[in-house]
């Protein structure tokens, strides 16, 4: 693999969901530390800064930390873990899949059970397994190997399973937690390539805490940086699978970055969006024009700090979001990069006052 599968393998694979942000933190200042200035909210959102010309605007690009995941319960008698739900899951993608649980002794395989279809009656089979009928089966004779020999106690946090995968289709990417270390990728390739570029700001890439849980790191260190203008980079909803319409996902795997006209958890800043749009088109950046109706992003908490942040949020096409495997497309990975690249270079002060009369 080329440096940037093996940056986007290394990315996808850490473990991280909500709140338990730690490993992925850890990974990107190994990364950054030498490129930019560090800091942190008191969350644990982790800011990287590079400074351009002095008296720029203050530019946010943020990417969450977190993935979906769960977090055990209790651990029954017979050595099973229940568990609840860290973000967003649909029962119809859980039943039978690997989990890890990070233990305190170690990291542990686990699988998620539930009864099987052989005992159930018609009527039961007819019905989806719920959550809360679910448990993590992780080997255990009884809850005292459970707790004493593997280490497990409740509060553990637990994640998906899966190997970052370069599919048959070299340029389609399979992995866990495109959603949303795809969006940390992209901020630290980009700060990369300022390095040593003249540039007309200040630029903050911000890997946030938490927030498939409330959008919550993006609201603390939005009040450390205070930005001018910011973008979340994130993934948005592939449109070209079997039994999607148009008007429900529009964008589609190597096609270009996604530029959000609408956003579940905000209406995005319309000069931001078209100063971004005219620097794609001035480019030659491939970009695809989305809608988010459903469930919102970063930049959803970000726009509303203090008096207002002109906001935009920036997508990869990603199929399958919220389970254990999803898959983007390198080309649009790539253009994302290329696209907030240009647009920071173009984006200086006059620009910004621009934006705001």
């Amino acid at each position: 693999m080329d440096r940037t599968l093996n940056w986007l393998k290394e990315i996808t694979d850490v473990a991280g969901p909500s709140g338990f942000e730690g490993r992925v933190k850890e990974l990107l200042h190994n990364r950054l530390a030498g490129t930019a200035e560090v800091s942190t909210d008191r969350l644990g959102s982790i800011i990287f800064k590079r400074t351009g010309t002095a008296g720029g605007p203050r530019i946010m690009l943020a990417g969450h930390m977190d993935e979906i995941g769960f977090m055990v319960k209790t651990i029954t008698k017979e050595g099973y873990l229940k568990f609840t739900c860290l973000g967003g899951w649909w029962e119809q993608v859980m039943l039978g899949q690997r989990v890890t649980v990070l233990a305190a002794k170690g990291d542990i395989p686990g699988v998620i059970g539930s009864k099987p279809p052989h005992i159930l009656s018609p009527e039961e089979r007819k019905k989806m397994v719920e959550k809360k009928e679910m448990y993590i089966d992780i080997g255990a004779a009884d809850e005292k190997e459970a707790r004493e020999f593997f280490g497990v106690r409740p509060g553990d946090a637990v994640v998906p399973y899966s190997e970052f995968t370069v599919m048959a289709n070299a340029k389609l990417l399979m992995a866990k937690a495109w959603d949303d270390r795809v969006g940390c990728a992209v901020f630290a390739d980009v700060l990369e390539q300022l390095k040593g570029v003249e540039h007309p700001n200040e630029v903050y890439g911000v890997g946030t805490v938490q927030e498939e849980v409330g959008l919550r790191g993006a609201k603390t260190s939005a009040a450390v940086i205070n930005p001018d203008v910011a973008f979340a980079v994130d993934v948005c909803i592939a449109g070209d699978t079997p039994g999607v319409q148009e008007d429900q996902a529009a964008s589609k795997l190597g096609k270009g970055v996604a530029v959000a006209v609408f956003d579940g958890s905000m209406v995005p800043h319309r000069a931001l969006r078209d100063f971004v749009i005219a620097t794609a088109e001035e480019e030659k950046i491939p970009f695809q024009l989305d809608f988010i109706e459903g469930g919102g992003t970063d930049a959803g908490r970000i726009h509303l700090h203090a008096q207002g942040v002109p906001s935009l949020f920036i997508g990869i096409p990603s199929r399958y979001i919220h389970s254990h495997n999803s898959v983007i497309h390198r080309d649009d990975y790539e253009a994302a990069v290329r696209l907030m690249v240009a647009v920071i270079r173009r984006l200086d002060r006059p620009a910004f006052e621009g934006l705001i009369k």
